[in-house]
């Protein structure tokens, strides 16, 4: 049986409630957040990455998809590669506002307990 598709075929209409959550949700693992810490600097291509963050080429690749999907990173085939870039320059700010709101907090949220509610 195939999995289903994370990316909607029709765009659905949702409260800005709702995107902003798929925005943290985006970035709701830390993988994800080292990626885009690396990517930070300039593109990289996905061997680079998977070097950098020391994971399966196939995992790497799960991770590159949400990204992109999201709209946190743009991909460009190069030849054989793929190059992967940061696509808005506010990655940058949502990663040093959490960056600050940890920094602010004290590191609280490690104690934090999230719990998945029930649709």
């Amino acid at each position: 049986m195939a999995r289903p598709s994370i990316i909607e075929p029709i765009p659905i209409p949702l409260s800005d409630d709702e995107l902003i959550a798929r925005i943290f949700r985006g970035l709701g693992d830390a993988t994800r957040i080292r990626m885009l810490r690396f990517l930070l600097d300039g593109p990289r291509t996905q061997k680079e990455i998977v070097a950098e963050v020391d994971l399966s080429q196939g995992r790497v690749s799960q991770h590159l998809s949400c990204l992109v999907w999201c709209g946190y990173l743009d991909s460009e085939r190069k030849g054989r590669s793929v190059e992967y870039r940061i696509s808005n320059i506010r990655v940058a700010a949502l990663l040093d506002l959490g960056a600050g709101f940890l920094d602010a907090t004290h590191g609280d949220i490690g104690t934090c307990r999230i719990v998945k509610q029930e649709d």
